[in-house]
């Protein structure tokens, strides 16, 4: 006798077990989540196996622990084809338990850090609750700072006082010349920092800091790469519309060429952030501070198009989600580059590079063609240094001709 779950999902036989009762929620919320529905079968075919197998194991509803799905997954491998997934739905399935409250939160395992992780960890709550950096900065940072540690200390104890100069300068030695210029003076950086923290804390005496090798690092040494003009109408125009991936993707790209946005303010762009009233948007930038843009009507109605035709339901306030489930926002700014490098490779454009990047170098360098100044391409922007937007007076040809010196004696 077949028996149905949520409506949907046929099983051939009636569920047993301590999770029967939860299956018909548990169905609900896959197909919340953007599920497909052969997806959700072999889910909730999994759900009622495990629960079959916690009543043959007479464990009760709330005595179920994570370890119980491991050793069904052991018992199952000795029995049936190992399937892929069946870990990670077993996961979802005891974190919607925890959720429902029908089972304790799980806990989890505590990893002891090791000396080399905890001086670490230090120094990072260090640069984000004394020094209140930015995210970034941190996570470029602390890696080094492992690495330093890790080459002077090994699986030893952390003794800062043992640190010489000798030290700094061999690690330096032997990494630089792996790294590109801008990572091996990031890297520097990082070391002046930490040995500045370790000074400050008193578990160094000498000025360490001094004793980190300069790595060569000149300002401005290339152009911006930008994407061309005529590329990036081939790019919008190769998009199909028609697709809610497509209506998406060409949201996404507008944003990139049109307002010069970086791939994070994209990505974590969210639905109270737009004012459709007065056509402005809020873009919160790498420092965190917020700026109000305008919205054109081009850019306006793709992201509208999108929102109406295109967006999976979703609790998510993020503008953006992912067109495979889980219906949620990127993760990160990668999400952004992904579109943008496949967007490139499916038109079959040779742009520059395969970064959101170039499109934000293309509108500055546009503007600048078109009489902005420095200053206003800067605020459009939203760099905070006048410094960091000199690099576009490089693709000004126009002006640099007027600067350059005669040759002597003429051109032959």
């Amino acid at each position: 006798m077949n028996y149905a779950v949520n409506n949907q999902i046929v099983l051939s036989l009636e569920p047993q077990g301590p999770i029967a009762p939860y299956l018909d929620a548990y169905s609900s919320s896959l197909v919340a989540q953007g599920y497909q529905p052969h997806y959700i079968h072999q889910q909730v075919w999994l759900a009622a196996c495990f629960s079959q197998w916690l009543k043959q194991t007479r464990v009760k509803l709330r005595g179920i622990t994570s370890t119980h799905a491991e050793l069904y997954l052991r018992y199952r491998y000795r029995h049936l084809r190992p399937r892929r997934g069946d870990a990670s739905g077993l996961r979802s399935l005891i974190d919607f338990l925890c959720l429902q409250g029908a089972i304790a939160a799980q806990k989890v395992a505590v990893h002891r850090l090791t000396p080399v992780e905890r001086c670490a960890k230090a120094y990072e709550e260090y640069l984000r609750d004394a020094r209140a950096l930015a995210k970034a900065t941190i996570i470029n940072y602390v890696p080094f700072i492992r690495d330093f540690l890790s080459d002077c200390f090994g699986s030893g104890e952390v003794t800062l006082s043992h640190l010489d100069a000798g030290d700094v300068v061999r690690f330096v030695q032997r990494q630089a010349p792996r790294l590109h210029m801008k990572r091996a003076k990031l890297m520097t950086s990082a070391l002046r920092s930490f040995l500045n923290y370790a000074r400050y804390r008193g578990d160094v005496t000498l000025d360490l800091a001094a004793a980190v090798p300069i790595v060569p690092n000149w300002s401005m040494t290339s152009i911006p790469r930008a994407i061309g003009s005529d590329q990036t109408r081939e790019l919008l125009a190769s998009i199909d519309r028609r697709t809610a991936m497509g209506r998406r993707d060409y949201a996404v790209l507008l944003l990139l060429a049109r307002l010069g946005l970086r791939s994070g303010e994209v990505a974590f762009l969210n639905l109270d952030d737009i004012d459709w009233n007065v056509g402005r948007l809020s873009v919160s930038g790498k420092s965190g501070e917020r700026s109000d843009l305008p919205l054109s009507p081009e850019v306006g109605k793709a992201i509208a198009a999108y929102l109406r035709r295109g967006r999976p339901q979703s609790t998510s306030r993020r503008v953006f989600l992912r067109t495979k489930a889980p219906n949620c926002g990127f993760q990160s700014a990668c999400g952004v580059g992904s579109i943008v490098r496949h967007s490139l490779e499916r038109a079959g454009i040779q742009a520059p590079t395969k970064g959101a990047h170039q499109f934000r170098h293309a509108l500055a360098c546009e503007m600048l063609r078109r009489g902005a100044s420095l200053s206003e391409i800067g605020q459009l922007l939203g760099h905070h240094h006048p410094q960091t937007t000199k690099i576009y007076a490089k693709v000004d040809l126009k002006a640099l001709r007027t600067l350059a010196v005669p040759w002597p004696r003429g051109v032959r």
